[in-house]
C-alpha cells in the first residue's frame, strides 16, 4: 500500500454501501475479496478511516505458522487455500456475528516480519457496528472456506488491473526478502494459481470494485 493509496478517500458508491449497513441494528460483515496484490487491504483501510469505529479482520492472520507449513510440506504454495485455518477463521466470523454484550473478540494479524500470524493483536469491541474481513478466499468453496459467504452481509470484489497486481506483489515480495528473480518466479507461479482460483468467485459478490476504483457490474475473469 502506497502512502497516496493509504491517504486516497473511499469512492462515494462504496461510501453510500457503508453507510447503509452502518444502519441501526444487528452487527454487520463486509467482506472485501480478491486476487493477491489486489488492493483488498488498502480498501479496507479506506473504509477504516472514513468510518471511524470499524474494525478490520484480515483473513491473513489464520495462516499456518510457517513450521507448520513446512511439516506439512506446504511452505513452497503458501498462501493457497489449504495453507490456512479455514475451520478457525469461519468459528471467529461466527462469533463476530452473536457479539455478547461487554466481551471484546481478539482475532489473530498475520505479520509479514515474521511470516507468522500473532494471537490476540486485533481487538473488537461488543459495541463495533460493523466488522471488515478481507481476504482471497471469501467467495471460494475449497479447502473449508465454503460457509464464509453465508456469513457476510456484503461482498466486494477488488478486481485491478492484472498487469498492476502483478507488479505490487512483485515489489512486495522484494520488500519483504525476496530476490527479484525469485519475486518474479513467486508473482507468476504460485500467487498466480491463486489468483485464478479466486477470480472463479466474483460472480458471488454483492459488487466488483474496477481499476479506477468504481463499482462495476460487468466485469468477467
Amino acid at each position: 500500500m502506497t502512502p497516496q493509496e493509504r491517504g486516497a478517500p473511499l469512492p462515494p458508491a462504496l461510501a453510500a454501501r457503508v453507510e447503509a449497513l452502518l444502519a441501526p441494528g444487528d452487527r454487520r460483515l463486509l467482506g472485501i475479496a480478491g486476487a493477491p496484490g489486489a488492493g483488498k487491504s488498502t480498501l479496507a483501510a479506506q473504509v477504516a478511516a472514513a468510518f471511524p469505529g470499524v474494525v478490520v479482520v484480515p483473513m491473513d492472520g489464520f495462516h499456518l505458522a510457517q513450521t507448520e507449513l513446512e511439516r506439512l510440506g506446504r511452505a513452497e504454495r503458501k498462501g493457497a487455500p489449504d495453507t490456512f485455518d479455514a475451520a478457525g477463521y469461519v468459528a471467529l466470523l461466527r462469533r463476530l456475528r452473536e457479539p455478547v454484550a461487554g466481551e471484546t473478540v481478539y482475532a489473530p494479524e498475520y505479520r509479514r516480519d515474521l511470516r507468522n500470524g500473532v494471537a490476540g493483536a486485533i481487538a473488537v469491541p461488543a459495541a463495533t457496528a460493523l466488522v471488515v474481513t478481507e481476504g482471497n478466499y471469501l467467495l471460494v468453496d475449497e479447502a473449508g472456506f465454503g460457509p464464509v459467504a453465508a456469513l457476510l452481509d456484503e461482498t466486494w470484489f477488488v478486481a485491478p488491473d492484472d498487469d498492476t497486481r502483478r507488479e505490487r506483489l512483485v515489489a512486495r515480495h522484494v520488500a519483504f526478502g525476496k530476490a527479484p528473480d525469485a519475486a518474479h518466479a513467486w508473482t507468476h507461479g504460485p500467487d498466480e494459481r491463486n489468483a485464478v482460483l479466486v477470480a472463479a468467485g466474483a460472480g458471488r459478490a454483492d459488487v466488483v470494485v474496477g481499476p479506477d476504483g468504481v463499482a462495476v457490474r460487468d466485469w468477467h475473469p
